[in-house]
Order: C-alpha cells, then sequence, then structure tokens
C-alpha cells in the first residue's frame, strides 16, 4: 500500500460520530488518537456495561448535543502530554481520510481547553501516511476537488 501524505492539521469526517468537517491535529508525538467528550458516564443498559457521553462543548460549531452510548468499549491507561497517566475508555470508530475508510480508537477525553477537539496519533498514522508538518487540509482540499 503506497503512503499518502498528510499535513500537520486536516479537516475530517466521522460518519458513526455524525461529525462532518472537524478540524483535527496530526500528532506524531502521541501514540493513540483522542477526542473530546463530556458528559462521560459508565451505566447498565438492559444487563450490560455501557458508557455514554456527548462530543465537544455547545461552543463548538460542529456541536450536535447528540449523546451517544456504546457497549463496546475498552479501559486502558493513557499518558497525557503532560506525563501524567490517567483511566480512559477507548471506543472504535471510522474516520474518513482521502475519501477511505479507517478504524480508529479513539479516547474520550476532556480537551476543552485545546485549540483540537480531536487528536490524531501514530497509531493510525503508520505504514498508511507520511505526515508533513509545513502541509495542512491535504485530504480535505483533495475531497474539494474532486
Amino acid at each position: 500500500m503506497k503512503k499518502k501524505l498528510i499535513g500537520r492539521k486536516d479537516i475530517l469526517n466521522f460518519p458513526r460520530l455524525k461529525l462532518e468537517g472537524i478540524e483535527v491535529k496530526i500528532d506524531t508525538g502521541a501514540y493513540s488518537s483522542s477526542i473530546h467528550c463530556r458528559d462521560i458516564k459508565l451505566g447498565q443498559k438492559n444487563g450490560k456495561e455501557v458508557i455514554t457521553y456527548v462530543l465537544l462543548d455547545p461552543t463548538h460549531p460542529k456541536y450536535h448535543g447528540k449523546k451517544f452510548t456504546s457497549s463496546t468499549f475498552k479501559e486502558k491507561y493513557v499518558k497525557s502530554s503532560n506525563g501524567v497517566s490517567e483511566k480512559r475508555f477507548v471506543i472504535t470508530t471510522d474516520v474518513i481520510i482521502y475519501e477511505e475508510k479507517y478504524k480508529i480508537e479513539l479516547s474520550l477525553t476532556e480537551r476543552g481547553e485545546m485549540r483540537f477537539p480531536i487528536l490524531i496519533g501514530r497509531k493510525l498514522l503508520i505504514g498508511k501516511f507520511i505526515v508533513d508538518p509545513s502541509k495542512t487540509n491535504l485530504s480535505f482540499k483533495e475531497q474539494k476537488n474532486s
């Protein structure tokens, strides 16, 4: 598989999360990917353990207020940029890059103070993309031109 070029940020779609045209940061310093969530709760539904969460903040232009429920998730420790490990829930969803669908694991975390609500880490990038930090929005520009 030929690796595709991606810049330091892009505008991507996450169809199962009902997020289209959302800015993401490509972060080669992070192994895993993460998404800004709030109201993350562990609970029960029909005798099964589930998590519920709301994506983004009401002030974000892509905020839709939809509450998501998932029974397929993992819990794992993730080391944040400040070096502190925290336990997070991790979901698997789809992301569209260069009009191709990729499975991505996203850890659910509070990123309200960050410029980008979604970080894309090395786990998704390895073997598929080459990152050029001097470029931006490469897959988005190609999508608009097709």
